[in-house]
């Protein structure tokens, strides 16, 4: 409810500056934030288009990883230097001259934030048919992947739209008056544009929620099919036994990485952005016009908290991936040591063998006498056999297989 009653001297807006000493320490830890950010989602494109072409990764996997990867580069390089400037040292600006700048900055780091967690959204969907639905996952391969992804940016860039036209620099202005009290201009919504700004900060707060839910609820789906196909004996050969008799353990356990990997985003996401999701809902829950000078404190106290745990997540992702996959973490090194040693799938299953030396030559020869009598015992067992019972057990995936890590 909007009120004349205010006084301009209750809420001072000059405290949306922090103070010197908290100004140094934001610095330095978003310089960290910024240098971790960019090292680690890096070297995991880096690892990734590596394990990609030596045959650790699937393609459809390694697209969603990099356009996740890419989206935390962009929050990085596009948010963290410009909050820097304009939120933490010269948070007040000019209405004419920042005017422009400041509705770019909003719609990329609105979109480029969104592309995140819709990758996310899209990774989970994707393993989600794969492990639930595999034979559907087949019929659907082709260029699958690459709508998902474009769908993801699409959809994030609608809905950061609407701050092209609802933020913009203005002061804060009372009910009765028409310009910013105290003259101090900065990055905010536009008190014209007020529902448009409002109606936009819900609806991303709504896809926020749903992602999270839906993520939740894909990667619950997969622990059970997973549950069900390791409950399995491998003497059974009913229908189900078939459905796993083409899993190797290999692709069991990076099913399993996936799953992890994914709740441990979900918890992220939970976590970093939160608090970020109450700072905005606060900027849309009431006009600027309606704000009691407590509810001003809290705003000015959770702004720095929100917006350091909000990057802290783009950072943080790369982390995510090594924690769920040991060969992922071991080429992620690699990749950061520059001094990458992958061998290929197939080189590490293929046995080379070379011209037969002295010391191998009685080996072999035992080898080869030991199977010509296992093989005249089997001639012998199968004359008195009538017939032979073929067992069912499933067969262990191959080593030339693409295997998916994440």
């Amino acid at each position: 409810m909007e009120t004349e009653e205010e006084i301009p001297e209750e809420k001072d807006w000059s405290q949306l500056e922090s103070n010197y000493g908290v100004k140094i320490f934001l610095t330095i830890l978003y310089t960290l934030i910024l240098v971790i950010g960019i090292v680690g989602n890096s070297a995991t494109i880096r690892a990734t288009r590596v394990l990609l072409r030596n045959g650790y990764l699937q393609r459809n996997v390694t697209d969603h990883v990099v356009s996740l990867a890419c989206s935390d580069l962009l929050v990085l390089l596009v948010g963290l230097p410009v909050e820097l400037y304009s939120a933490i040292w010269f948070p007040f600006t000019s209405a004419s001259g920042g005017d422009g700048a400041c509705k770019l900055y909003n719609f990329v780091l609105e979109a480029c934030s969104y592309a995140t967690i819709l990758n996310v959204a899209t990774l989970s969907f994707e393993r989600y048919v794969a492990i639930c639905h595999p034979f559907r996952f087949r019929t659907l391969s082709g260029r699958r992947t690459s709508g998902l992804v474009a769908l993801a940016w699409l959809v994030s860039v609608l809905v950061a739209l609407p701050l092209l036209v609802a933020t913009g620099t203005q002061g804060h202005v009372p009910v009765s008056a028409q310009e910013p009290v105290q003259n101090l201009t900065f990055c905010t919504n536009l008190r014209e544009r007020w529902q448009m700004y409002r109606v936009s900060i819900f609806v991303a707060f709504v896809v926020y929620l749903l992602v999270l839910g839906g993520v939740a609820f894909m990667c619950r789906a997969m622990i059970l099919v997973l549950r069900k196909s390791a409950g399995v004996s491998d003497g059974d050969c009913g229908t189900s036994g078939i459905a796993v008799r083409h899993q190797s353990n290999k692709v069991k356990m990076a099913r399993k990485q996936t799953i992890i990997f994914l709740g441990l985003i979900v918890v992220s996401l939970l976590v970093c952005w939160f608090p970020n999701q109450i700072r905005r809902l606060m900027m849309a829950g009431a006009p600027k016009s309606a704000w009691t000078t407590t509810y001003f404190h809290i705003y000015i106290t959770l702004h720095p908290v929100a917006d350091a745990f909000f990057y802290l997540s783009s950072a943080l992702n790369p982390f995510l991936y090594n924690v769920s996959s040991r060969q992922f973490r071991q080429v992620f090194v690699q990749a950061l040591r520059c001094r990458l040693a992958v061998r290929h799938v197939n080189e590490r299953t293929v046995t080379v063998s070379g011209a037969p030396s002295g010391r191998s030559l009685r080996p072999l020869l035992f080898k080869s006498l030991r199977r010509k009598k296992v093989e005249q015992s089997k001639k012998s067992e199968d004359k008195h056999v009538p017939f032979k019972v073929e067992n069912c057990k499933p067969s262990s995936g191959g080593g030339g297989s693409v295997q998916d890590i994440l």
